[in-house]
C-alpha cells in the first residue's frame, strides 16, 4: 500500500473508531486483516467522498437551473405596490386597461365598466378541497358549487362585450356543474379538453390526467381566428403528387404538416422547474394553452379579462401577443408573482411550444 493511502485509511479508521462495530459492515470489516480492513475503509471513504461530490454538483446545478417564481411577500412590496386596490376602483379617472387588481373578485366586478372585454378566461377553484397559499378552498356538494358558479357568472357577465367569447377551465367533476350553467348566460360552442400530461394515480379509479375548458360566446356574431392557432405536426406518411409534397412542407427540421386543432389538445406541457414561466401556484395554467385560447378568440390590442388571475398567466400572455389585459386576485403573493412575470414579459416575449406563428407538438424542442 502506498504510504499516502495508508496515512489516510488510518485517520478515517481513527475517526471511525469502534462506531464501525455497530453496523453490519463494519462488523465485517472488523474481521479482516488489517491489510484487508485498511483497502476496505479507504474504499468507504472513497466512495462516500464521491457520492458527495456528486450530490453537491447536482444539487447546485440543479438550483441554478431551478427557474420557479416563489417570491416572499416581503421581498416583493414593489411588485405588491404596482397593483391597484379596491379602492383605487372607486376613482373617476383610474385606467383599468393592463391592470391587476389586488382584490375579492365579487367587490371589485361591481367596479369594472360594462362591456370592457373582447375575451373573458376564467379559472375558478375546482370542486376540491386545496390550499392556496395557506388558504382552503373546501369541496363542496354539488348544489352548493352550482350556487358559487352562479355567483361569479353573475358577479362577471356585465363586463364581456357583445360577440365576446369565454373559457372556462375545470376538471371533470366540477365540469358537469359548470358546462350546463354556462349555458344559461352565453352560447356553449364546445368543450375543449387537454391532456396533462401529470396526474397522481389512483387504486380504485383511473387516473385524472385530463382537464376541460368550456368555450362559450356572447350572441352569434364572434370572433374564431382558426388560422392562428394551427398545430405544426410530424407527417408520418408523406403523400406525394407529381413528385411534389401534397399537403405538407419539407424543411431541414423534418416533414411537416399544420392542422387546424381539434377540441382534444395533447401537445400541452404543465410547467416544471425549469421554465421561466413556472411559479410556486397549485394550479398553474401553461402559456401555451392561454396562448391558443387568446389567439383564437381575439385580435391585436383586443382585451382580455381574469377575474381568477392566479400568478397571472392570462395576462402575461395576452401581453406577450400584443394584448391588452385586466386581472383580478386576491391573494397578495400570487399577484407579486403576476407582477412579477409581467415585467419578464417587457423583454422576454418567448412562449413555450409556440414558434414561427404555429404551435410545435409537445417536446418538440421548442
Amino acid at each position: 500500500m502506498r504510504p499516502w493511502r495508508n496515512w489516510q485509511t488510518r485517520t478515517f479508521e481513527g475517526r471511525v473508531g469502534d462506531r464501525a462495530g455497530s453496523s453490519p459492515a463494519g462488523r465485517t470489516i472488523k474481521k479482516m486483516s488489517h491489510r484487508s480492513r485498511s483497502d476496505a475503509i479507504f474504499f468507504m471513504y472513497y466512495v462516500g467522498i464521491r457520492t458527495k461530490m456528486w450530490y453537491d454538483y447536482h444539487v447546485m446545478n440543479e438550483s441554478h437551473r431551478n427557474k420557479t417564481i416563489n417570491t416572499e411577500i416581503a421581498d416583493g412590496k414593489a411588485y405588491l405596490n404596482a397593483c391597484l386596490r379596491l379602492e383605487d376602483l372607486a376613482g373617476k379617472d383610474i385606467c383599468l386597461i393592463d391592470s391587476l387588481v389586488c382584490a375579492d373578485l365579487f367587490k371589485a366586478c361591481k367596479y369594472v365598466p360594462d362591456e370592457l372585454a373582447d375575451l373573458m378566461i376564467l379559472d375558478p377553484p375546482y370542486n376540491l378541497t386545496k390550499e392556496y397559499n395557506g388558504e382552503n378552498f373546501s369541496k363542496m356538494n354539488a348544489a352548493d358549487y352550482e350556487a358559487y358558479t352562479r355567483r361569479w357568472l353573475d358577479a362577471t357577465s356585465h363586463i364581456l362585450k357583445t360577440g365576446g367569447s369565454i373559457y372556462v377551465c375545470c376538471d371533470w367533476e366540477s365540469s358537469l356543474i359548470i358546462g350546463r350553467v354556462l349555458g344559461d348566460y352565453y352560447t356553449v360552442r364546445n368543450r375543449i379538453t387537454w391532456q396533462r400530461e401529470k396526474g397522481r394515480g389512483a387504486k380504485s379509479n383511473w387516473k385524472n390526467s385530463m382537464e376541460d375548458i368550456w368555450f362559450a360566446t356572447k350572441g352569434d356574431d364572434y370572433l374564431f381566428n382558426i388560422d392562428d392557432v394551427k398545430l405544426r405536426r410530424k407527417v408520418i406518411a408523406p403523400y406525394r403528387e407529381d413528385g411534389h409534397p401534397k399537403d405538407w412542407e419539407e424543411t431541414e427540421d423534418g416533414k411537416f404538416r399544420d392542422t387546424h386543432p381539434s377540441n382534444f389538445w395533447d401537445d400541452i406541457t404543465v410547467p416544471f422547474w425549469s421554465m421561466s414561466e413556472n411559479t410556486a401556484h397549485p394550479a398553474q395554467k401553461p402559456e401555451k394553452l392561454m396562448a391558443r385560447l387568446i389567439l383564437a378568440s381575439t385580435n391585436k390590442g383586443d382585451l382580455i379579462f381574469d377575474p381568477f388571475a392566479g400568478s397571472g398567466t392570462s395576462c402575461v400572455t395576452a401581453k406577450k401577443l400584443g394584448r391588452h389585459y385586466m386581472g383580478i386576485e386576491k391573494d397578495e403573493r400570487y399577484c407579486i408573482w403576476a407582477q412579477q412575470r409581467l415585467e419578464m414579459a417587457d423583454t422576454d416575449h418567448r412562449i413555450q411550444g409556440y414558434e414561427e406563428g404555429v404551435f410545435w407538438e409537445r417536446n418538440a424542442r421548442r
